[in-house]
């Protein structure tokens, strides 16, 4: 048993030395700063976002539903990335096998691409009258005072 904790110990002492100094580290810099650093305080100090700037108004604002849109495509298409990294690195050891899978996973990808670009998930801009109402737009301006009635 002894044995076992004396190799244990010669395997593993540089490493809990190293957690030792990187915690006594970070109290120490965290001490010195909290010693050495200046106080102010004022009106803006107390406030959860310290920039200098009195805030005006609330900050519970609402975002429109296209910025966590956004977010979740950004998250998924970068996980995509890290996986296609991840094949790219081993690509000579997986052979075609490999190849057939990462093709699958982009066509399952590339889908769902097609598939928020149909919906108008990448769609910022409002959409402009298209053709299919342009015969009704002609039709209300033939006929005049047709707007007011048309709502």
């Amino acid at each position: 048993m002894s044995d076992q904790v004396t190799a244990w110990i010669a395997e593993y002492w540089a490493t809990g030395l190293f957690v030792v100094a990187v915690i006594a580290l970070c109290g120490f810099m965290i001490g010195a700063a909290s010693l050495l650093g200046g106080k102010s305080h004022g009106r803006s100090k107390s406030l959860p976002f310290e920039s200098g700037i009195v805030g005006a108004g609330s900050a519970r604002q609402r975002f429109s539903v296209k910025f966590y849109l956004v977010a979740m495509l950004f998250v998924i298409f970068d996980i995509e990335a890290v996986y296609l990294f991840g094949w790219a690195v081993s690509v000579r050891e997986v052979g075609w096998t490999g190849f057939a899978g990462a093709a699958v996973f982009i066509l399952i990808l590339l889908a769902g691409l097609v598939y928020d670009a149909r919906v108008g998930a990448l769609d910022w801009a409002p959409r402009k009258r298209g053709r299919e109402d342009a015969p009704r737009a002609r039709e209300l301006a033939a006929v005049p005072g047709a707007e007011r009635h048309a709502r």
